[in-house]
């Protein structure tokens, strides 16, 4: 039974675009972090912004060196990490424990509940000296199938993919991608993907009813919309495969569902 009410009702949906700027997300800065919230979240609650498809939370966060997230509890979540510059060090209830870093697809299935921590401090298991860098990741949030499921935590290194161009497919649940997507999430209506684009190249993206695009870095154009810098953000409605191209250096992470949280109609 899924944990939230999940309604695959969508072939009448018309398209539709909505840009959410980098500016205009809700924003938590304390001595250690730094994180923008693209949806409803913590204190930062919004009545009409706690969603998009199947997608809960797409946080933008910065953590200074020797610091992070305490271990805390989470329960029927599918969790995304994917780190853009540093490093991360994940450690769980469940004896899970590594380094996550930019390239190396994570994915944290909570389940009946774990307890896990996220901290800049990946010396203290790699060996090496304390360093004085940031690390910089996007936490992605998207509801599981089923409830009570057992947890669980998986990760691979994509690195050398993402430089052959291309949406890669980091994460998912989706038939048609057994075998060729890096991680598995325990959503079958949901995919995310990830490219690292040069000037002018471009990428497809994906025809769903609903696509969440997210620019983690760098600048890009979409097709019909115009430029998106670094934290902006594109949802599409019944989506026909626009193009994103590149305007420099760019990484984009991209959502594909095909059904969303509420009851069908």
């Amino acid at each position: 039974m899924p944990v939230y009410p999940i309604s695959k009702a969508v072939p009448s949906l018309a398209p539709a675009v909505e840009l959410q700027r980098a500016e205009d997300r809700s924003h938590t800065k304390i001595s250690w972090l730094d994180s923008k919230h693209s949806f409803a979240f913590g204190r930062h609650y919004d009545a009409g912004n706690t969603h998009f498809g199947l997608l809960l939370v797409n946080n933008d966060d910065t953590v200074r060196p020797g610091a992070g997230f305490e271990t805390h509890p989470h329960e029927d979540m599918e969790i995304v990490t994917w780190v853009l510059r540093g490093a991360l060090v994940h450690q769980d209830s469940e004896g899970h424990a590594g380094v996550i870093y930019p390239g190396l697809a994570q994915r944290m299935s909570a389940g009946r509940g774990i307890l896990h921590s996220e901290k800049n401090d990946a010396w203290r298991l790699t060996g090496d000296a304390p360093h004085d860098a940031p690390v910089h990741f996007v936490q992605m949030w998207v509801v599981p199938d089923e409830a009570r499921i057992d947890p669980g935590y998986e990760q691979l290194e994509i690195g050398d993919e993402l430089l052959r161009g291309g949406l890669v497919p980091v994460a998912s649940g989706m038939a048609r991608h057994d075998g060729a997507a890096a991680i598995r999430i325990k959503q079958k209506d949901a995919a995310l993907h990830a490219a690292r684009l040069e000037p002018n190249a471009s990428v497809t993206l994906p025809a769903a009813p609903f696509i969440h695009l997210f620019v983690a870095l760098g600048a890009v154009e979409l097709e019909g919309v115009g430029p998106l810098a670094a934290g902006d953000s594109a949802r599409l409605t019944a989506s026909d495969g626009r193009r994103v191209t590149a305007s420099e250096p760019a990484e984009i992470l991209v959502w594909e569902m095909h059904a969303r949280l509420g009851f069908d109609a």
